[in-house]
């Protein structure tokens, strides 16, 4: 038997690839190692200071996070949004006030941050990821896969890359894939590669006792979104939103008092009391985004055929958020894709 020989490689340890490897585990499986580029596991959900700077949310329809949820014994809890949100729509108008109807569900948000799920899934597996290695090639061989990467050579039956696909263009395939399969994952865009986001911690929720939402929603401004971040049990009191990327140019220090300004006009100028104030640019993980990002804000498309094929003679496959025909660029969209693959493997 070659070295570093597993029936199965997983590219990526993010949601959809740790979804991929907890499904292997369940099943008795014990044969698979998941390379991850990063020295961390997690992907684009990242938490800090228990304020979540990648995937935050999900929604009732949205029944795969909530299936995994409950099977890992993750509790989940509505987003705050009592009291005065605000919507900022035109720099000639004034600020218009709003509040959110009770008796329509707010999305949730899951106990422990969004970092609990990562951390169960991966618990029954963590012998089975290696961190801090990046995947340079991928080659059929006769009886399999050859997966070169940083760290050394792997080989397997069968390799599922998980990575979005724009950052898997940096792989190198051999045969090479189809070029319209190529061309399909250079256009995919990558959920959260241009995003900026922003949290605060405080040492009182002094929004709440305003009877502020805590959300703002800004069309003009430095501030895009912005919510209530507290955790479930209310003891840790933070906001946490979008910055407008047009900062993004700016200096930290300028971008920085933009938004604090910004902030004061409309939730108070105990804004300025924070704690701790931290600023993730997603256009900088390299990871994540790349050099030629673009700013997305309808929709794009996910979940292209192309992905739902087998290639290298059925050794080689795609999974992920960005791939999912259901819920593509969710949660969702990542868990359904991280199932159905070893479904059809």
């Amino acid at each position: 038997m070659k070295e570093n020989f597993s029936k199965y490689i997983i590219v990526g340890a993010g949601l959809s690839g740790l979804t991929s490897a907890y499904k292997l585990s369940n099943k008795g499986e014990t044969s698979f190692t998941v390379l991850e580029s990063r020295d961390r596991i997690g992907g684009r959900i990242v938490t800090r200071d228990r304020i979540d700077y990648g995937a935050t949310w999900f929604q009732t329809h949205h029944q795969e996070v909530i299936a995994l949820l409950d099977e890992l014994g993750v509790e989940k809890y509505h987003q705050y949004n009592k009291g005065k949100s605000v919507l900022v729509y035109s720099t000639m108008a004034p600020e218009h006030y709003f509040e959110n109807d009770p008796n329509t569900p707010s999305a949730y948000r899951i106990k422990g941050n969004s970092q609990a799920l990562i951390q169960a899934l991966a618990k029954p597996v963590l012998d089975k990821i290696q961190v801090s290695t990046s995947v340079l090639s991928i080659t059929e061989t006769e009886d399999g896969v050859r997966v070169e990467t940083d760290k050394g050579i792997f080989y397997s039956e069968k390799v599922i890359v998980t990575i979005p696909p724009k950052i898997a263009t940096r792989i190198s395939f051999s045969p090479e894939l189809p070029v319209e399969v190529g061309t399909v994952m250079d256009k995919t865009h990558t959920w959260m590669s241009n995003a900026i986001k922003v949290g605060l911690t405080f040492k009182e929720p002094f929004w709440r006792n305003k009877n502020f939402s805590g959300m703002v929603i800004g069309q003009v401004g430095a501030v895009t979104e912005l919510y209530d971040h507290n955790d479930s049990e209310n003891q840790h009191y933070a906001l946490m939103g979008f910055v407008n990327e047009g900062l993004r140019d700016t200096s930290a220090e300028n971008r920085k008092q933009r938004i604090l300004d910004y902030l004061s006009k409309y939730l108070g100028a105990e804004i300025l009391d924070y704690l701790t104030y931290e600023e993730k640019d997603w256009s900088q993980d390299w990871h994540t985004s790349c050099e030629t990002i673009k700013s997305v804000y309808m929709s794009p498309s996910y979940g292209n055929t192309v992905f739902d094929k087998n290639y290298m003679n059925g050794k080689l496959r795609f999974s992920g958020a960005e791939t999912s025909p259901i819920h593509g660029g969710y949660m969702d969209g990542a868990i359904y894709s991280g199932i159905k693959t070893i479904e059809k493997l």
